[in-house]
């Protein structure tokens, strides 16, 4: 039986400390006992990319901003389905992603940091969007496990009402705000509705075999775009 071997650890500014964990070829980030992501389950965090690139297929040169790297697996699904002329910024506020990225993972994120396309903000995704009024045709949002802040208490600001209308803000005509769950949350499709979004509340499973067939557990994506005149 092969151990779990910890590869290292990553204090998140202003929350809790990340491990990461090898297990024969596959990679995992745990939070406490919490499993946030691993190499062995990618579905869904792929979907969140695919699905928001066909949202936006109509858009000259388009913006897209991801937050946070996590192990790239939304970066790299945008990058093979967004044009050669568009640009993706990846906001990461925990620089020991990016390092692992670079080093023992460095097969996993497979150059897609290097992509031309791509520019890395080491910070924090909600700083970028409050400095982006109409700066964006996709945000996506998966820096937690789902719209509360269990990795960082301070991600609340995100899916709070003044940080939807805030993200609002930051799209063009036609964006879309894309956010990532673990599970449902009613209260939270009736907070995005309160700030002015049309709401496709989408079921999409953790993994899926080679023949595109859904297998594990079932997550959540919020895909909201401006329905009424946003207050400004």
């Amino acid at each position: 039986m092969i151990a779990r071997e910890l590869i290292g650890t990553a204090q998140v500014p202003d929350g809790e400390e990340l491990r990461l964990f090898r297990h024969g070829g596959d990679f995992m980030i745990v939070l406490d006992r919490n499993e946030l992501m691993s190499t062995r389950m990618r579905g869904s965090e792929e979907a969140l990319a695919v699905m928001a690139c066909k949202r936006i297929a109509g858009s000259r040169q388009p913006r897209m901003l991801i937050g946070g790297y996590g192990m790239g697996f939304t970066l790299r699904a945008a990058l093979a389905h967004l044009p050669d002329d568009a640009h993706v910024t990846v906001a990461e506020i925990v620089p020991e992603i990016i390092a692992w990225a670079r080093g023992p993972m460095a097969a996993v994120a497979a150059g897609c940091l290097d992509d031309q396309r791509v520019k890395l903000v080491q910070g924090d995704v909600a700083d970028v969007i409050a400095s982006s009024p109409g700066g964006f045709d996709a945000i996506l949002l998966d820096v937690d496990n789902g719209p509360d802040g269990l990795v960082r208490a301070s991600n609340d600001r995100l899916y709070a009402s003044a940080g939807l209308r805030t993200a609002g803000r930051a799209l063009r005509p036609g964006g879309v705000l894309a956010i990532w769950s673990a599970a449902r949350d009613d209260a939270f499709t009736r907070r995005l509705k309160a700030a002015g979004f049309t709401v496709d509340e989408v079921t999409v499973y953790a993994r899926y075999d080679k023949q595109g067939n859904g297998k594990g557990a079932k997550h959540v994506i919020w895909f909201a775009t401006l329905g009424t005149a946003l207050t400004r």
